[in-house]
């Protein structure tokens, strides 16, 4: 049973144990409870049970209990949520991982009616189909202007139509249609709208991010600093090894119009009197390419050609 109390009792409650919170957990779902039942809520508190906590309350007293913590504690962090305290929302404090509870969170959504007036969060489409529905009920199809055909003695829709677009109102036809046709559309939930985590705040979709994703990301931007450093003509360390190459190249061309010589360049000068020592460089390496061929080809020729059978391996004989 919940707290009982005078208001202003209750007012402390609350703030001592959002505060409890505040000093326990470092991660936080913030979460929009539109059109969340109380059982589904009670649901939602078990299944998240022992590692994550849910808090309700208004947004008022979220964002004074958030003030009045981080006068106290001397921490900003936490500072960085109170924009995000806008409408119907609740918030998740966990200790688990991130991605992890917002999935569990996602196993509690529920079906749900088309209720005349409600927004539409999705667009709703009828399947073609059989309905099971007596002819007497084809003018709510031809109100909606449903393609729709008797087959024996019952109502059958044509083709697949899209009845509500999201954004748009519920209206009374739709909503009789979609009971009568017995189509729960609309299913609902806690949405994650917000995550938080130690002073940092993110979209959701964050969640979803792989180690190749990140490290794909890493490798665009290291790329876009080393391009930026050769042109600006900055050294930093994504550039330096372009940096180096880039002055290899130049030495070996002062090294080849000069007498001045090293090493390397004496290799490179000798490639270009002699070009023929590409093709030998070259060669052991076309050569391991083309072995394994070679080694396949007297393999099949190695295939011993299949005997003909004679009469006796038959067990008789084609003439007595």
């Amino acid at each position: 049973m919940g707290f009982k109390g005078t208001k202003a009792e209750k007012k402390l409650n609350y703030d001592k144990k959002m505060c409890e919170m505040l000093e326990e957990y470092s991660k936080v779902l913030v979460c929009a409870a539109d059109n969340v039942g109380s059982k589904q809520m009670q649901s939602i508190r078990k299944g998240l049970r022992p590692d994550s906590m849910v808090l309700m309350g208004k947004n008022t007293m979220m964002k004074r209990t958030i003030r009045m913590f981080s006068e106290r504690s001397g921490s900003t962090d936490w500072l960085n949520l109170i924009p995000y305290l806008v409408g119907n929302v609740g918030l998740i404090f966990t200790k688990g991982d991130l991605k992890e509870v917002r999935e569990e969170i996602g196993k509690y959504k529920v079906g749900a009616p088309a209720r005349v007036g409600l927004v539409a969060p999705i667009d709703v489409v009828v399947p073609p189909g059989n309905t099971g529905l007596d002819p007497s009920q084809t003018s709510f199809f031809q109100v909606l202007n449903i393609p729709t055909k008797i087959n024996k003695g019952t109502v059958e829709i044509i083709a697949p139509v899209e009845l509500i677009h999201k954004g748009e109102k519920v209206g009374s036809s739709e909503a009789a249609l979609l009971a009568k046709l017995g189509i729960r559309p609309f299913s609902y939930g806690l949405v994650i709208q917000n995550v938080y985590d130690s002073g940092s705040v993110f979209d959701p979709a964050v969640l979803d991010l792989t180690e190749e994703d990140l490290m794909g990301k890493f490798a665009s931007g290291v790329s876009m600093v080393a391009a930026l450093s050769l042109g600006l003509d900055y050294p930093t360390l994504a550039a330096a090894p372009h940096m180096f190459a880039n002055a290899f190249k130049n030495v070996v061309a002062i090294a080849l119009e000069t007498e001045y010589s090293f090493p390397e360049a004496d290799k490179v000068k000798e490639y270009l009197k002699d070009p023929s020592k590409f093709a030998v460089a070259a060669a052991p390496v076309a050569a391991s390419s083309e072995a394994p061929a070679a080694a396949a080809a007297p393999a099949e020729e190695k295939k011993p050609e299949p005997e003909e059978e004679s009469d006796e391996d038959m067990g008789f004989s084609l003439f007595d």
